[in-house]
């Protein structure tokens, strides 16, 4: 799922070409016309729009998006830059396969102004998350993370830029253990783990 210009995205469709990343990308959705799916579309992969202004409410919205992902039988959700929270029940229908990724080192600076935030704290270190959504804002179960130093005279910009490079390899590597896993074991299994600067099947 994407929202915007689809930067970690591009990063996944590329792992993907290049063989570093043993998965099948079903489909990928928006909830506006975005750039992330015009990449998708160059890259032969399946999309789907759905917008909440086409629909009476949140709650129609969300099935209606529940039920679009549901029929590609994913293993695992990338909210991939996707800037809508999604209800519980969604959340309760992909327990612990919606992954997302947060540019702060949670706990520490949820929401939508985790790099902001952690500026304006005076931090000296801070990074990316890759977690678990659940039915809370940035709460899930922590997957992997990476430290982000902040610089003399970085702009929430600047610092921003800098974490997103981090962010694309550590998704991937992320996504590459999970579609090494054998069916049976769980993703959960893997510990949460802390990478200083991270390098770089199932269906996604």
């Amino acid at each position: 799922m994407v929202s915007g210009s689809g930067t970690n995205l591009q990063a996944i469709l590329d792992a993907v070409k290049a063989d570093e990343l043993n998965a099948e990308i079903a489909a990928v959705g928006a909830d506006k016309p975005c750039t992330g799916l015009d990449r998708a579309a160059a890259a032969g992969v399946e999309t789907f729009l759905i917008e909440p202004t086409g629909y009476a409410d949140r709650e129609q919205w969300n099935r209606a998006l529940e039920e679009k992902i549901a029929s590609y039988t994913p293993d695992y959700v990338v909210f991939a830059g996707f800037m809508r929270i999604v209800d519980a029940q969604l959340v309760a229908r992909f327990e612990n396969r919606i992954i997302n990724t947060h540019p702060a080192l949670l706990p520490s600076f949820p929401g939508a102004h985790g790099v902001r935030d952690a500026l304006a704290h005076g931090v000296k270190i801070t990074g990316l998350t890759v977690h678990f959504v659940d039915s809370g804002v940035d709460t899930g179960t922590i997957i992997a993370q990476a430290a982000v130093p902040v610089e003399a005279g970085d702009t929430e910009e600047s610092l921003h830029e800098r974490i997103k490079v981090q962010e694309r390899q550590l998704l991937v590597r992320t996504l590459a253990e999970f579609a090494a896993l054998p069916k049976t074991s769980k993703p959960l299994e893997l510990p949460a783990r802390m990478v200083p600067n991270p390098g770089a099947c199932g269906q996604y």
